[in-house]
Protein backbone atom coordinates (compact mmCIF):
# COMPACT_ATOMS: atom_id res chain seq x y z
CA UNK A 1 0.00 0.00 0.00
CA UNK A 2 3.26 2.20 0.17
CA UNK A 3 3.30 3.79 -2.98
CA UNK A 4 6.33 3.67 -4.63
CA UNK A 5 5.85 5.25 -7.98
CA UNK A 6 7.93 8.21 -8.84
CA UNK A 7 4.68 10.51 -9.90
CA UNK A 8 3.84 13.53 -7.45
CA UNK A 9 2.08 12.56 -4.18
CA UNK A 10 -1.43 13.54 -4.02
CA UNK A 11 -2.99 15.41 -0.99
CA UNK A 12 -5.84 15.62 1.12
CA UNK A 13 -8.27 18.34 1.87
CA UNK A 14 -6.44 17.60 5.35
CA UNK A 15 -3.18 18.17 4.37
CA UNK A 16 -1.97 21.44 5.63
CA UNK A 17 -3.86 20.52 9.16
CA UNK A 18 -1.48 17.87 9.37
CA UNK A 19 1.51 19.36 8.71
CA UNK A 20 0.53 22.63 11.27
CA UNK A 21 0.03 19.69 14.06
CA UNK A 22 3.45 18.25 13.55
CA UNK A 23 2.14 15.07 11.62
CA UNK A 24 5.02 12.91 10.41
CA UNK A 25 3.87 12.35 6.68
CA UNK A 26 4.76 9.05 4.73
CA UNK A 27 3.24 8.03 0.70
CA UNK A 28 0.05 5.77 1.22
CA UNK A 29 -1.68 4.62 -1.42
CA UNK A 30 -0.66 7.26 -3.80
CA UNK A 31 -1.10 9.94 -1.24
CA UNK A 32 1.07 12.05 1.44
CA UNK A 33 -0.76 10.99 4.84
CA UNK A 34 -0.07 11.02 8.32
CA UNK A 35 1.46 8.00 9.96
CA UNK A 36 1.64 9.81 13.48
CA UNK A 37 1.36 12.65 15.09
CA UNK A 38 3.86 13.60 18.24
CA UNK A 39 1.95 11.49 20.41
CA UNK A 40 3.00 8.42 18.66
CA UNK A 41 1.65 5.22 17.78
CA UNK A 42 1.13 3.85 21.26
CA UNK A 43 -0.80 6.59 22.50
CA UNK A 44 -2.48 7.41 19.79
CA UNK A 45 -3.67 3.71 19.69
CA UNK A 46 -4.39 3.83 23.50
CA UNK A 47 -6.50 7.04 22.88
CA UNK A 48 -8.32 5.69 20.43
CA UNK A 49 -9.56 3.00 22.73
CA UNK A 50 -10.25 4.30 26.04
CA UNK A 51 -11.92 8.12 24.32
CA UNK A 52 -11.70 9.73 20.70
CA UNK A 53 -9.83 9.57 17.88
CA UNK A 54 -9.92 11.05 14.27
CA UNK A 55 -8.14 9.69 11.32
CA UNK A 56 -8.01 11.55 7.87
CA UNK A 57 -9.09 8.79 5.44
CA UNK A 58 -10.21 11.16 2.50
CA UNK A 59 -7.88 9.09 0.57
CA UNK A 60 -10.93 6.42 -0.11
CA UNK A 61 -12.97 6.53 -2.85
CA UNK A 62 -16.64 7.86 -2.84
CA UNK A 63 -18.86 6.96 -5.10
CA UNK A 64 -22.98 7.03 -6.27
CA UNK A 65 -24.36 4.51 -7.97
CA UNK A 66 -28.07 5.69 -9.32
CA UNK A 67 -30.09 4.20 -11.75
CA UNK A 68 -31.40 5.24 -14.77
CA UNK A 69 -34.95 4.14 -13.90
CA UNK A 70 -34.81 6.38 -10.52
CA UNK A 71 -35.52 3.18 -8.30
CA UNK A 72 -32.82 2.18 -5.89
CA UNK A 73 -34.00 -1.40 -6.19
CA UNK A 74 -32.67 -1.59 -9.74
CA UNK A 75 -29.25 0.14 -8.89
CA UNK A 76 -29.05 -2.75 -6.05
CA UNK A 77 -29.83 -5.65 -8.40
CA UNK A 78 -27.36 -4.03 -10.90
CA UNK A 79 -24.86 -4.18 -8.29
CA UNK A 80 -25.48 -7.53 -7.18
CA UNK A 81 -24.00 -8.39 -10.87
CA UNK A 82 -20.53 -7.86 -8.81
CA UNK A 83 -20.95 -9.07 -5.56
CA UNK A 84 -21.96 -11.86 -3.41
CA UNK A 85 -23.85 -9.70 -0.97
CA UNK A 86 -28.00 -8.97 -0.72
CA UNK A 87 -27.50 -5.41 -1.77
CA UNK A 88 -31.46 -5.19 -2.28
CA UNK A 89 -32.22 -5.70 1.25
CA UNK A 90 -30.01 -2.94 2.43
CA UNK A 91 -32.83 -0.94 4.01
CA UNK A 92 -32.69 3.27 3.10
CA UNK A 93 -30.59 4.88 5.84
CA UNK A 94 -28.67 1.80 6.29
CA UNK A 95 -25.06 0.29 5.45
CA UNK A 96 -23.32 -3.32 4.48
CA UNK A 97 -19.94 -4.14 3.99
CA UNK A 98 -19.35 -5.84 0.33
CA UNK A 99 -16.68 -7.30 -1.18
CA UNK A 100 -16.18 -7.11 -5.44
CA UNK A 101 -15.34 -10.58 -6.74
CA UNK A 102 -13.14 -11.64 -10.10
CA UNK A 103 -14.04 -14.62 -11.75
CA UNK A 104 -12.08 -16.98 -9.95
CA UNK A 105 -13.46 -16.04 -6.96
CA UNK A 106 -10.97 -13.83 -5.95
CA UNK A 107 -11.63 -10.20 -4.31
CA UNK A 108 -11.08 -6.91 -6.39
CA UNK A 109 -11.62 -5.07 -3.49
CA UNK A 110 -13.86 -4.76 -0.67
CA UNK A 111 -16.21 -1.72 -0.02
CA UNK A 112 -19.24 -0.21 1.78
CA UNK A 113 -22.27 0.02 0.41
CA UNK A 114 -25.34 2.34 1.85
CA UNK A 115 -28.46 3.19 0.49
CA UNK A 116 -29.08 6.63 0.65
CA UNK A 117 -33.35 6.55 -0.37
CA UNK A 118 -32.71 7.27 -3.99
CA UNK A 119 -29.32 6.31 -5.01
CA UNK A 120 -26.22 4.01 -3.47
CA UNK A 121 -23.10 5.28 -2.02
CA UNK A 122 -20.19 3.27 -1.87
CA UNK A 123 -16.92 3.83 -0.20
CA UNK A 124 -13.57 1.79 -1.71
CA UNK A 125 -10.32 1.73 -0.97
CA UNK A 126 -7.65 4.10 -1.78
CA UNK A 127 -5.40 1.96 -4.15
CA UNK A 128 -8.13 0.46 -5.97
CA UNK A 129 -10.94 3.16 -6.16
CA UNK A 130 -9.52 3.99 -10.03
CA UNK A 131 -10.26 0.31 -11.38
CA UNK A 132 -13.57 -0.36 -9.08
CA UNK A 133 -15.15 3.02 -10.90
CA UNK A 134 -13.57 1.59 -13.85
CA UNK A 135 -15.43 -1.52 -13.14
CA UNK A 136 -18.63 -0.06 -12.18
CA UNK A 137 -18.86 1.85 -15.59
CA UNK A 138 -17.61 -1.45 -17.35
CA UNK A 139 -20.33 -3.54 -16.03
CA UNK A 140 -23.37 -1.25 -14.87
CA UNK A 141 -23.55 2.09 -17.41
CA UNK A 142 -26.33 0.67 -19.39
CA UNK A 143 -28.76 0.88 -15.92
CA UNK A 144 -26.96 3.27 -14.36
CA UNK A 145 -25.22 6.78 -13.56
CA UNK A 146 -22.06 6.53 -11.62
CA UNK A 147 -20.49 9.39 -10.18
CA UNK A 148 -17.02 9.62 -8.36
CA UNK A 149 -17.34 12.48 -5.65
CA UNK A 150 -13.78 13.76 -5.98
CA UNK A 151 -14.61 16.80 -4.10
CA UNK A 152 -15.18 15.34 -0.77
CA UNK A 153 -12.86 14.53 2.48
CA UNK A 154 -13.73 11.38 4.17
CA UNK A 155 -12.77 11.61 7.88
CA UNK A 156 -13.21 8.59 10.81
CA UNK A 157 -14.45 9.68 14.63
CA UNK A 158 -13.79 6.69 16.57
CA UNK A 159 -13.65 5.81 20.00
CA UNK A 160 -16.08 5.33 22.89
CA UNK A 161 -16.40 9.46 23.22
CA UNK A 162 -16.96 9.33 19.39
CA UNK A 163 -20.61 10.10 20.30
CA UNK A 164 -20.51 12.45 22.80
CA UNK A 165 -17.96 14.40 20.61
CA UNK A 166 -20.01 14.72 17.20
CA UNK A 167 -23.03 14.66 19.00
CA UNK A 168 -22.12 18.67 19.98
CA UNK A 169 -21.89 19.20 16.44
CA UNK A 170 -25.28 16.89 15.24
CA UNK A 171 -27.44 15.54 18.10
CA UNK A 172 -29.00 13.23 15.75
CA UNK A 173 -26.05 10.92 16.01
CA UNK A 174 -27.12 10.11 19.31
CA UNK A 175 -29.84 7.68 18.04
CA UNK A 176 -27.85 6.02 14.97
CA UNK A 177 -26.95 2.41 15.33
CA UNK A 178 -24.12 0.95 14.26
CA UNK A 179 -24.11 0.35 10.19
CA UNK A 180 -26.93 3.43 10.16
CA UNK A 181 -26.08 5.96 7.01
CA UNK A 182 -26.99 9.46 5.80
CA UNK A 183 -27.23 12.84 4.95
CA UNK A 184 -26.99 14.52 7.99
CA UNK A 185 -25.68 18.26 9.03
CA UNK A 186 -22.75 18.65 11.32
CA UNK A 187 -21.62 22.14 12.71
CA UNK A 188 -24.57 23.39 10.01
CA UNK A 189 -22.78 21.55 7.05
CA UNK A 190 -24.30 19.03 4.87
CA UNK A 191 -22.29 15.84 5.19
CA UNK A 192 -23.43 12.02 5.39
CA UNK A 193 -22.90 9.85 8.29
CA UNK A 194 -22.57 6.37 8.88
CA UNK A 195 -21.83 4.92 12.22
CA UNK A 196 -19.18 2.70 11.78
CA UNK A 197 -15.22 2.20 11.28
CA UNK A 198 -11.94 0.61 11.12
CA UNK A 199 -10.91 -0.06 14.56
CA UNK A 200 -13.58 -1.84 16.45
CA UNK A 201 -14.67 1.03 18.54
CA UNK A 202 -18.30 2.60 18.34
CA UNK A 203 -17.94 5.57 15.79
CA UNK A 204 -18.54 7.59 12.66
CA UNK A 205 -17.43 7.97 9.10
CA UNK A 206 -18.46 11.64 8.12
CA UNK A 207 -18.33 12.66 4.46
CA UNK A 208 -17.70 16.28 4.01
CA UNK A 209 -17.05 18.91 1.02
CA UNK A 210 -13.76 19.30 0.85
CA UNK A 211 -13.63 22.80 1.41
CA UNK A 212 -15.35 22.55 4.57
CA UNK A 213 -13.09 19.65 6.00
CA UNK A 214 -10.46 22.07 8.04
CA UNK A 215 -13.49 23.67 9.61
CA UNK A 216 -15.38 20.59 11.05
CA UNK A 217 -12.17 18.51 12.08
CA UNK A 218 -10.75 21.73 13.76
CA UNK A 219 -14.46 21.73 15.16
CA UNK A 220 -13.93 18.10 16.47
CA UNK A 221 -10.42 18.35 17.80
CA UNK A 222 -11.12 21.30 19.78
CA UNK A 223 -12.97 19.30 22.49
CA UNK A 224 -9.93 17.81 24.53
CA UNK A 225 -11.56 14.26 24.42
CA UNK A 226 -10.49 14.09 20.79
CA UNK A 227 -6.84 13.30 19.79
CA UNK A 228 -5.90 13.29 15.50
CA UNK A 229 -4.51 9.84 14.64
CA UNK A 230 -2.51 8.49 12.15
CA UNK A 231 -2.04 5.79 10.33
CA UNK A 232 0.01 3.78 12.39
CA UNK A 233 -2.37 3.47 14.87
CA UNK A 234 -5.26 3.24 11.95
CA UNK A 235 -3.24 -0.07 11.20
CA UNK A 236 -2.69 -1.07 14.88
CA UNK A 237 -6.35 -1.12 15.99
CA UNK A 238 -7.44 -3.04 12.73
CA UNK A 239 -5.18 -5.33 13.48
CA UNK A 240 -6.77 -6.39 17.15
CA UNK A 241 -10.00 -5.73 15.62
CA UNK A 242 -9.17 -8.35 13.34
CA UNK A 243 -10.05 -6.34 10.38
CA UNK A 244 -8.78 -7.13 6.93
CA UNK A 245 -6.46 -4.81 4.84
CA UNK A 246 -7.33 -5.07 1.27
CA UNK A 247 -4.32 -6.03 -0.28
CA UNK A 248 -2.74 -7.94 2.26
CA UNK A 249 -4.99 -9.79 4.21
CA UNK A 250 -7.14 -10.36 1.17
CA UNK A 251 -6.41 -10.04 -2.83
CA UNK A 252 -7.58 -11.19 -5.76
CA UNK A 253 -6.37 -14.74 -4.79
CA UNK A 254 -8.53 -14.93 -1.84
CA UNK A 255 -12.32 -15.69 -1.98
CA UNK A 256 -14.47 -14.85 1.00
CA UNK A 257 -14.43 -18.21 2.48
CA UNK A 258 -10.89 -18.21 2.31
CA UNK A 259 -10.82 -15.16 4.25
CA UNK A 260 -13.28 -15.89 6.84
CA UNK A 261 -15.86 -13.59 5.39
CA UNK A 262 -18.49 -16.02 5.02
CA UNK A 263 -20.67 -13.78 7.75
CA UNK A 264 -20.53 -11.00 4.85
CA UNK A 265 -22.62 -13.28 2.29
CA UNK A 266 -26.60 -13.13 3.21
CA UNK A 267 -28.45 -16.64 2.66
CA UNK A 268 -30.52 -14.91 0.00
CA UNK A 269 -27.09 -14.79 -2.40
CA UNK A 270 -25.77 -18.59 -1.04
CA UNK A 271 -27.25 -21.66 -2.49
CA UNK A 272 -31.14 -22.04 -2.59
CA UNK A 273 -31.48 -18.45 -1.79
CA UNK A 274 -33.84 -16.23 -4.15
CA UNK A 275 -31.02 -14.26 -5.74
CA UNK A 276 -28.49 -17.18 -5.25
CA UNK A 277 -25.41 -16.96 -7.47
CA UNK A 278 -24.86 -14.23 -10.15
CA UNK A 279 -21.89 -12.57 -9.29
CA UNK A 280 -18.37 -13.34 -10.85
CA UNK A 281 -16.52 -16.83 -9.21
CA UNK A 282 -20.09 -17.54 -7.99
CA UNK A 283 -19.63 -21.51 -8.76
CA UNK A 284 -16.07 -21.17 -6.85
CA UNK A 285 -17.45 -19.52 -4.31
CA UNK A 286 -20.46 -21.16 -3.29
CA UNK A 287 -18.85 -24.71 -3.96
CA UNK A 288 -16.57 -23.52 -0.94
CA UNK A 289 -19.88 -22.65 0.93
CA UNK A 290 -21.32 -26.34 0.54
CA UNK A 291 -17.24 -28.15 0.87
CA UNK A 292 -15.46 -25.69 2.46
CA UNK A 293 -11.98 -24.39 1.43
CA UNK A 294 -8.29 -25.44 1.43
CA UNK A 295 -7.15 -22.77 3.45
CA UNK A 296 -8.15 -20.01 6.19
CA UNK A 297 -7.35 -16.84 7.50
CA UNK A 298 -7.18 -17.11 11.01
CA UNK A 299 -5.93 -14.56 13.83
CA UNK A 300 -2.45 -15.63 15.26
CA UNK A 301 -1.23 -15.25 18.75
CA UNK A 302 2.90 -15.25 19.09
CA UNK A 303 4.11 -16.52 22.44
CA UNK A 304 6.40 -14.27 23.90
CA UNK A 305 7.04 -10.46 22.93
CA UNK A 306 8.36 -10.19 19.51
CA UNK A 307 6.09 -9.67 16.74
CA UNK A 308 5.67 -11.99 13.82
CA UNK A 309 5.74 -9.78 10.63
CA UNK A 310 3.77 -9.20 7.24
CA UNK A 311 5.24 -12.28 5.11
CA UNK A 312 6.69 -14.61 7.57
CA UNK A 313 6.26 -18.18 6.24
CA UNK A 314 4.61 -20.32 8.75
CA UNK A 315 5.27 -24.16 9.18
CA UNK A 316 3.23 -27.15 11.19
CA UNK A 317 6.24 -27.90 13.69
CA UNK A 318 9.91 -26.63 14.53
CA UNK A 319 11.77 -28.96 12.24
CA UNK A 320 9.35 -29.23 9.12
CA UNK A 321 10.85 -27.63 5.68
CA UNK A 322 7.59 -27.23 4.23
CA UNK A 323 5.49 -24.17 3.97
CA UNK A 324 2.06 -24.48 5.16
CA UNK A 325 1.26 -20.82 5.25
CA UNK A 326 1.68 -17.32 5.89
CA UNK A 327 1.52 -14.02 8.35
CA UNK A 328 -0.87 -11.08 6.28
CA UNK A 329 -0.73 -8.64 9.22
CA UNK A 330 1.19 -9.08 12.00
CA UNK A 331 2.65 -6.04 14.95
CA UNK A 332 2.25 -5.36 18.15
CA UNK A 333 -1.57 -4.76 19.94
CA UNK A 334 -0.41 -2.34 22.22
CA UNK A 335 -4.04 -2.63 23.89
CA UNK A 336 -2.69 -6.07 24.46
CA UNK A 337 0.55 -5.79 25.36
CA UNK A 338 1.37 -8.47 23.26
CA UNK A 339 1.74 -8.94 19.77
CA UNK A 340 -0.87 -10.33 17.40
CA UNK A 341 -1.06 -11.49 13.72
CA UNK A 342 -3.18 -13.25 10.74
CA UNK A 343 -2.66 -15.21 7.92
CA UNK A 344 -3.44 -18.09 6.03
CA UNK A 345 -2.89 -21.77 7.41
CA UNK A 346 -4.71 -24.86 6.14
CA UNK A 347 -8.42 -25.20 7.03
CA UNK A 348 -7.29 -28.69 9.00
CA UNK A 349 -4.72 -26.66 11.23
CA UNK A 350 -7.08 -23.87 11.61
CA UNK A 351 -9.06 -24.42 14.65
CA UNK A 352 -8.21 -21.94 17.96
CA UNK A 353 -5.25 -23.27 20.25
CA UNK A 354 -3.56 -25.28 17.65
CA UNK A 355 0.48 -24.14 17.56
CA UNK A 356 2.00 -23.18 14.70
CA UNK A 357 5.54 -21.96 13.93
CA UNK A 358 6.59 -18.70 12.05
CA UNK A 359 10.25 -18.48 10.93
CA UNK A 360 11.94 -14.87 12.00
CA UNK A 361 15.18 -14.17 11.31
CA UNK A 362 16.31 -17.50 10.90
CA UNK A 363 14.75 -18.74 14.39
CA UNK A 364 11.12 -20.57 14.27
CA UNK A 365 9.00 -19.12 17.11
CA UNK A 366 5.64 -20.19 17.90
CA UNK A 367 2.29 -18.83 17.76
CA UNK A 368 -1.36 -20.17 18.35
CA UNK A 369 -4.20 -20.22 16.61
CA UNK A 370 -6.55 -17.48 18.43
CA UNK A 371 -9.74 -16.26 18.02
CA UNK A 372 -10.39 -13.05 16.58
CA UNK A 373 -11.42 -9.80 17.14
CA UNK A 374 -7.99 -9.98 19.12
CA UNK A 375 -10.21 -6.82 21.57
CA UNK A 376 -13.83 -7.27 21.90
CA UNK A 377 -15.89 -4.49 19.53
CA UNK A 378 -17.66 -2.33 21.37
CA UNK A 379 -20.40 -1.04 18.70
CA UNK A 380 -23.40 0.02 19.26
CA UNK A 381 -25.86 -2.35 17.77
Amino acid sequence: MLASETSPLKQTPLHALHLARGAKMVPFAGYDMPVQYAAGVLKEHLHTRKEAGLFDVSHMGQLVLKAKSGKVADAALALEKLVPQDIVGIAPGRQRYAQFTNNEGGLLDDLMVANFGDHLFLVVNAACKEEDEAHLRAHLSDSCEIVALADRALIALQGPKAESALAKLCPDVSSMKFMDAGPRRVADIDCFVSRSGYTGEDGFEISVPADKAEALVTALLDNPDVLPIGLGARDSLRLEAGLCLYGHDIDTTTTPVEGALEWSVQKVRRSGGARAGGFPGADKILAQFADGAGRRRVGLKPDGRAPVREGAALFADAASTEQIGKVTSGGFGPSLNAPVAMGYLPTALSTAGTTVFAEVRGQRLPLKVAATPFVPNTYKR
